[in-house]
């Protein structure tokens, strides 16, 4: 079976922002950041070389395939600011309908600017997400 590549690091989370080239990214990114500490509890790490991560929760297929993965995260990425929400969005739907310009895919939710979205709204998914994924959640 494949190892995961994408695990935490010991890199600097704070190193990792500044290289974040465009300053309107890096700023939302340290807005991410911070609203992803008060919801979480957690002090953030690097997972591989470009993944923000807060906590870690445990989960196995079917296949029997297990690892661990954050509880929730974020990602400077090229063409849009990546936040990794890992329920998904069907039990957010009512928020999602009201958090402004974005897309989605099965677990990332995918912002050009932070001023494109409702920062209370985004706070709330972020939170809700949080809250669900509490059961798995492996301890610090």
């Amino acid at each position: 079976m494949a190892e995961v590549k994408t695990k935490p690091t010991e890199e600097s989370v704070s190193g990792f922002l500044k290289t974040v080239s465009d300053k309107s990214r890096r700023e939302d990114c340290l807005t991410v950041l911070e609203l992803m500490k008060d919801v979480t509890g957690e002090e953030p790490k690097m997972w591989g070389s470009s993944i923000v991560g807060f906590g870690r929760y445990r989960y196995r297929y079917e296949s029997g395939r297990e690892g661990e993965w954050m509880i929730t995260g974020f990602s400077p990425r090229k063409s849009d600011l990546t936040l990794y929400i890992m329920p998904g969005f069907e039990p957010a739907s009512e928020l999602m309908a009201r958090l402004g310009k974005h897309k989605t895919g099965k677990s990332c939710l995918y912002i050009k600017k932070l001023a494109d979205v409702d920062l209370g709204v985004l706070r709330k998914i972020v939170e809700k997400s949080v809250k669900r994924m509490a059961g798995k959640r492996v301890e610090k």
